[in-house]
């Protein structure tokens, strides 16, 4: 069994699991999306951290998820690397 597989089981049998592991994997994919971009445009954490006003050492716990900016935060760094927050009526995952 895979890791998706199994994910995509735990998924179809625990409603509350499914709701957390949803939440950890939209957490991943911005994360993601800021590390590329910042790649991307040949920034290091320290030159991102500068444009945003902030200490590197946040960005690299922002990095490595082992803190949650603030909302203004989060969209400070978001917007120094050209990117976007998009909000969007949530559609959970079907069960196979």
């Amino acid at each position: 069994m895979t890791w998706e597989e199994y994910k995509d089981f735990i998924k179809s049998t625990d409603s509350v699991t499914k709701l957390e592991l949803e939440e950890i994997e939209a957490e991943a994919k911005i994360i993601s999306s800021m590390i590329e971009q910042r790649n991307e445009l040949g920034l290091s954490q320290r030159d991102l951290a500068s444009l945003c006003g902030i200490p590197q050492s946040s960005v690299a716990r922002i990095e490595c998820n082992k803190t949650m900016p603030r909302l203004d935060t989060l969209i400070k760094i978001l917007q120094r690397l050209g990117l976007t927050l998009t909000v969007t009526p949530y559609v959970p995952s079907k069960k196979l």
